[in-house]
């Protein structure tokens, strides 16, 4: 499975309405304070607005329900790391995504055997509070050097105009967020982004 080098991420189906007939190939549904079967709902609608788009969606966290609905991929924080199962996740045949913030971190996530590993934030961010400052752009380039082969999403404060340095530094993958989100045209941010990275992976 090839993941494109574009990684938006929204807490919402109805995001995902909005921005898949745009040509997004690569998503992150990250659900946050909805119970369990407002989750559900979520997650099996987000599935089939990726099916009928042709984009890969990666379910944050809820791996038991991504299982349930038959996902692509689940992307698991460190924390997540604790109760998941991830024999059932590979079991399912689904790929695996795993968040690092520092040494140990990322050792754990390796131990996972993923798919993919992010790193975060490169940059300070407004998503939410974080334990870890910015990592910077000599943290991916160390962090790609480690992973090898293994693709490395950049994540954190990542606004277009940097992610060309995110790109350079190392990070095969660049995920936005409320640079998409808090635009006020997000469309066109994120038809922006689009043309961007495919410019880059070309």
């Amino acid at each position: 499975m090839k993941l494109d080098p574009f990684y938006p991420i929204f807490d919402s189906a109805d995001w995902l309405a909005r921005m898949l007939p745009l040509g997004v190939r690569l998503v992150q549904l990250r659900v946050k304070d909805r119970t369990e079967l407002e989750t559900a709902r979520e997650i099996a609608r987000a599935k089939r607005l990726c099916a009928e788009a042709g984009c890969i969606l990666v379910v944050n966290d809820y791996w038991h329900l991504a299982i349930e609905e038959g996902c692509d991929v689940v992307h698991l924080g460190q924390e997540d790391l604790d109760d998941a199962d991830l024999d059932a996740i590979r079991k399912a045949g689904m790929k695996l995504g795993v968040s690092s913030h520092d040494e140990a971190e990322l050792e754990r996530a390796l131990a996972a055997k993923p798919d993919y590993v992010a790193l975060g934030p490169v940059y300070p961010t407004v998503l939410k509070a974080m334990t870890w400052g910015p990592q910077g752009l000599d943290r991916v380039t160390q962090w790609k050097r480690r992973l090898g082969d293994i693709p490395l999403v950049g994540i954190g404060g990542i606004s277009l105009e940097r992610a060309p340095g995110v790109f350079a530094a190392g990070a095969d993958i660049v995920a936005a967020v409320t640079d998409i989100t808090l635009n006020a045209d997000p469309e066109a941010r994120l038809t922006a982004w689009l043309a961007a990275t495919r410019e880059t992976a070309a």
